[in-house]
């Protein structure tokens, strides 16, 4: 569904950046991971490289709050490919900061993790953007969330040290606003941009908070980061093709 396709995923190298460039390069499109973490991201593409036995992954390093390492990555990627066909914004950075409950997140930390992640968010869907106007079409999807939709449910995190951060309801509501501006926007363009919001994904999550999340789901519970797969590779594809400005949840009715 993705043959060819010259798909940038930033954050590439992280849990869930993984898993989409192993769903990308699976439907035969090019996965080009675009992280921050150099010697990260380049294990992590020849890793890759390896246990799908296909050279259709690539690595470049980006920070997405540069708008110089922004117009590089774009320069370089048109230089060996000749066109960028997709743009998946997956990155998440934030400070050491973040993550503070409610009463102790500092108006420094709070402003600094924006400026990051939503702010990154924007810079650089404002550049392929730019980038996709000139070539006559592009596709931007961005990755958000439930708690970009629905209010926390605080009473899953009770008797753990978890929490769910105010910066990170912050920053994926106004990524999925962002999303309907921007489809909008770009009218006329032949860009296309939507979000993608999943539930929670198993990461070693306490066993107190998954069994009460999974009280507030229909079947399964956190997801396995595979789980998104079906939904990105729709987004990327062509069969997509009139889905503008949309947010799909993917979170097995948690959000219910």
């Amino acid at each position: 569904m993705l043959k060819n396709k010259i798909i940038i995923i930033t954050g590439g190298a992280g849990l869930i950046g993984q898993e989409f460039v192993k769903a990308v390069v699976q439907q035969k499109g090019v996965a080009v991971i675009a992280d921050i973490n150099v010697e990260v991201g380049v294990k992590i593409q020849q890793s890759l490289c390896r246990s799908l036995g296909s050279d259709n992954i690539d690595f470049i390093k980006l920070d997405i709050t540069s708008v110089e390492s922004i117009k590089n990555m774009i320069e370089t990627l048109h230089t060996k490919y000749g066109r960028i066909d997709v743009l998946v914004n997956n990155a998440y950075p934030r400070n050491r900061s973040y993550g503070r409950h409610f009463f102790d997140v500092k108006y420094e930390d709070f402003c600094e993790n924006l400026n990051f992640n939503l702010g990154g968010y924007f810079l650089t869907s404002q550049e392929l953007a730019r980038y996709f106007k000139r070539q006559g079409y592009g596709n931007i999807v961005n990755i958000a969330s439930i708690y970009g939709v629905i209010s926390p449910k605080f009473e899953v995190y009770e008797n753990t040290s978890m929490t769910m951060p105010v910066e990170y309801a912050a920053i994926k509501s106004a990524i999925i606003h962002l999303t309907k501006y921007m489809a909008k926007y770009f009218k006329g363009m032949n860009i296309r941009v939507n979000s993608l919001s999943p539930g929670g994904v198993l990461n070693s999550q306490p066993k107190a908070f998954l069994e009460k999340y999974g009280e507030n789901c229909i079947n399964k519970g956190m997801l396995d980061v595979e789980d998104m797969n079906g939904t990105l590779i729709y987004l990327l594809s062509d069969t997509s093709m009139y889905v503008n400005g949309q947010n799909i949840i993917v979170d097995d009715g948690y959000s219910l």
